[in-house]
């Protein structure tokens, strides 16, 4: 085995030390990095969108300027219509809650009690003070937003800038995507071009078909939640159907979040179990739909994550850079799959690994 050159030796590790340092300061500026990273992955979404527009004779700035329309107006209908309705959803099952357990008390608890010769009995008082709170809590939960804005001017002022921030940096990554991408191409070292690049690319494939994939889930599910629980009769059908389509990148929980919410809903507005079991239907057929259908045709083995490693992969990620982390939790771990599929095979192929 020859030896590498000095100098290969010294650039290499100045490589290494420039990355180190690189990481570094993105865990420094971490606080900052939110309106810029939630911009790179919404332009990335919209690149295939942008390009088909700009393919289709309208200029590429027109191009990104419609799509950042489209994508603002999606976004102020989303926390415009279906977040009120959410809350105003949880709130009405809060107050119906004590209604409820007051039934629990006086029909379930004896039943359970006279079967299995328990002495179950739900501590009333303070459930429903506890609730009364939380009622009030949310009853007041606008002015103490008012009064925390008024106190906090520098994280009102953070949030101004990175709500003008976020639409900039978007236009700017959408229109100009392509000669950056070459830019950063032209500073990667001749001999680590080559495999720089197959890397690159293998990655862009991967996050693409994921990204692109688990859009398409998220709108399909959210439809499907939305329809299947208008079709229970449900009242709060919409924000639940929402919510639980939107949470279905995350495996199982979405799913358990949206099943708990419809089921306290059912419970309070029909009150019996009939009716309740056609929800507990609609979220069976979901999954099963999902699962075995909708994204292994929309995704695929994108990324090739047991669903356990993505739950670890959004929590490690949220514990190092908090919000931020959450957003790029999933970007970051397609990117490093293939990073680890790419050293997997140079380990087979090395002589540690084949030597007898």
């Amino acid at each position: 085995m020859t030896e590498e050159p000095p100098l290969i030796r010294r650039s290499t590790w100045l490589w290494l030390a420039l990355g180190l340092a690189l990481a570094a300061l993105l865990y420094l500026l971490r606080p900052i990095l939110f309106p810029f990273l939630f911009a790179a992955i919404l332009a990335y979404v919209c690149l295939p969108l942008v390009r088909w527009l700009d393919r289709h004779r309208l200029p590429r700035t027109a191009s990104a300027v419609a799509v950042l329309l489209l994508v603002i107006a999606a976004l102020a209908l989303l926390f415009g219509i279906v977040l009120p309705l959410l809350v105003r959803e949880i709130t009405a099952l809060v107050t119906q809650v004590p209604g409820w357990l007051d039934t629990l008390d006086q029909r379930v608890a004896p039943w359970i009690n006279e079967h299995f010769g328990t002495d179950l009995k739900f501590d009333l008082d303070a459930l429903v003070l506890t609730l009364r709170e939380l009622i009030a809590s949310s009853e007041n939960i606008g002015a103490r937003v008012l009064t925390s804005l008024k106190m906090g001017g520098l994280g009102l002022l953070g949030l101004f800038t990175n709500l003008v921030l976020l639409p900039i940096v978007m236009f700017f990554l959408m229109r100009d995507w392509e000669k950056m991408v070459a830019r950063i191409e032209r500073l990667i070292p001749r001999r680590w071009h080559d495999a720089a690049v197959a890397l690159a690319r293998e990655c862009d494939h991967t996050l693409g078909q994921y990204l692109h994939g688990q859009v398409l889930v998220l709108l399909v599910m959210s439809v499907f939640y939305t329809a299947a629980l208008w079709f229970t009769g449900l009242d709060a059908y919409l924000p639940i159907g929402i919510v639980t389509g939107l949470l279905t990148f995350v495996p199982f929980v979405g799913a358990t979040v949206g099943f708990v919410l419809a089921t306290l809903a059912a419970f309070m507005q029909f009150g019996e179990i009939g009716a309740v079991a056609w929800v507990w239907a609609a979220f069976l057929v979901g999954q099963t739909v999902e699962s075995n259908f909708i994204t292994p045709k929309l995704v695929g083995g994108a990324i090739g994550l047991h669903p356990l490693a993505v739950i670890f992969a959004l929590l490690a990620f949220g514990q190092l850079f908090g919000f931020t982390g959450l957003l790029i939790a999933l970007p970051a771990s397609a990117v490093l799959a293939v990073a680890a599929r790419h050293l997997v095979r140079r380990y087979h192929a090395s002589e540690f690994y084949n030597a007898p």
